[in-house]
């Protein structure tokens, strides 16, 4: 009776979607045809199309050729379900399936609008695909949906995430009646490929386009005063966001870009002030751990080991949780201000205590703590694979930090060993030359030496001219 009563009961979309999603995970076919089978002779299929979509993902999670077949029972007139399925592979992560929809409609004309064509370009640039994005760019100007603000940033978004920056940037020029959605979405390539100047350029024209600067603007100008070291410019920056946002105390991401500005152009002290007056030392601000994670970033650029070692205990106390980008400054801090035992006890603190599995920058952070301490022997026994399997493979980081552990106490045949797995995983990475080289000249190998040079001229390889730069006020 009870069975009889539930199948009258109509399943809500989270009870189906659950259902579906464990399905999908052990690719069981069986259990979807049946419910299926279900929707169908209850009506309820097409009562809502979002459990179309969901029902659609499930098979096209199972094998691949259920997402043809299944779009070929829909109805080609109507692209408001296909509309949906795309929405819903974009959002769980199956951009190929979206493309592969959009492809269907393309070949069987189902009507395209704007909806359409943005969810393709999204899937597109998720699945880093420019060449299909540039087909369905093609697409876009001969069905004469160019001047669509929306898909115009949508087709920007795409060249920008992919770094084609003219192309993005003439998509931008195009577009008739810009907003600032397109102007961030250029904004964001040239923060990616770090051209703040031009960054910078693009904002200072926004007024006269008449577009207005919301919160993701501001935080890229800020981001682009810290890779200039414009101090000058983010100064004006903060004192914009006082004067103009009331609600700047609740904008966490905007105050971690001004804690970061600071950091970056050397001011510690302001960026202290901001982290401060932000109140996540009272708990008064929602995702804490970003300004934490950004404060023990400014310490830790800046050589404030010591004060990168407090601060993240002072962290522990208020019940923050840290994440993997605090630990990395941690972990380095530790190997800067010697703290071995410290450090070896934060790093086990990851997985025992927060449930956070190391990753390759972690390691590297451990090896250099405990060559720095001269424990060779310890971080060989880790680099070589016999802490760290089953965690992936070793990294240039990992044996370069050994390699120049071996350099500073002297260790011939060990740097050598260090120098041949790093070059066996980037052969042109010129900085394992040069340490081995300063290897080399500490016991005077001048023969060696020059097999370095001859062989760096071969690979067409050049020493780096190193380079800082500041703001002259």
């Amino acid at each position: 009776m009870s069975n009889q009563c539930s199948l009258r009961k109509a399943p809500s979309l989270d009870s189906i979607t659950g259902f579906l999603n464990h399905c999908s995970q052990w690719k069981n076919l069986g259990p979807i045809k049946k419910l299926h089978a279900h929707l169908l002779r209850t009506g309820l299929l097409f009562s809502s199309l979002n459990f179309l979509a969901e029902l659609i993902r499930s098979y096209a999670s199972c094998h691949k050729d259920n997402l043809q077949n299944f779009l070929k029972c829909m109805n080609p007139g109507n692209p408001l379900p296909f509309n949906i399925i795309l929405s819903d592979f974009n959002r769980n992560g199956l951009a190929f399936n979206a493309l592969k929809t959009f492809s269907f409609m393309h070949i069987n004309g189902v009507p395209m609008d704007t909806y359409t064509l943005c969810s393709s370009l999204a899937a597109s640039s998720s699945i880093r695909n420019v060449r299909f994005g540039q087909q369905v760019h093609a697409l876009v100007a001969k069905s004469g949906w160019s001047s669509s603000v929306f898909v115009g940033s949508a087709l920007i978004d795409l060249y920008a995430k992919l770094l084609v920056i003219e192309d993005a940037e003439a998509m931008f020029d195009e577009i008739p009646a810009k907003n600032t959605v397109c102007a961030n979405a250029l904004l964001s390539g040239y923060g990616e490929a770090k051209m703040w100047l031009e960054g910078l350029e693009l904002v200072l024209k926004m007024p006269a386009l008449n577009l207005d600067y919301d919160h993701f603007t501001l935080s890229a100008i800020l981001h682009a005063c810290a890779g200039l070291s414009a101090i000058k410019v983010g100064i004006q920056v903060h004192a914009h966001l006082i004067r103009t946002l009331y609600d700047v105390e609740k904008d966490v991401f905007l105050k971690s870009s001004l804690i970061e500005m600071y950091g970056k152009c050397g001011v510690v002290g302001k960026a202290w002030k901001v982290f401060n007056l932000a109140g996540v030392r009272r708990g008064e601000c929602q995702g804490d751990v970003v300004l934490w994670t950004s404060m023990l970033g400014v310490y830790g650029r800046n050589g404030y080991f010591e004060e990168v070692v407090q601060l993240y205990q002072e962290m522990l106390k208020e019940g923050i949780k840290p994440d993997e980008v605090a630990f990395v400054t941690v972990l380095s801090a530790c190997g800067h201000t010697g703290q071995v035992n410290l450090g070896v006890k934060f790093f086990e603190s990851m997985t025992r205590d927060f449930g956070l599995f190391p990753g390759q920058e972690h390691y590297s952070c451990l090896i250099d703590l405990l060559c720095r301490a001269g424990q060779l022997d310890r971080a060989w026994k880790l680099v070589n694979g016999t802490l760290y399997k089953g965690h992936g493979s070793c990294s240039v980081s990992m044996w370069g930090a050994l390699l120049s552990a071996c350099q500073d106490c002297g260790n011939i045949e060990l740097g050598k060993l260090a120098a041949q797995k790093a070059l066996e995983l980037d052969p042109q990475n010129v900085g394992v030359y040069v340490i081995l080289s300063n290897l080399y000249a500490k016991f005077g190998m001048w023969n060696e030496i020059e097999k370095l040079r001859l062989l760096m001229k071969e690979r067409g390889l050049k020493k780096e001219i190193g380079c800082s730069w500041i703001e002259v006020t």
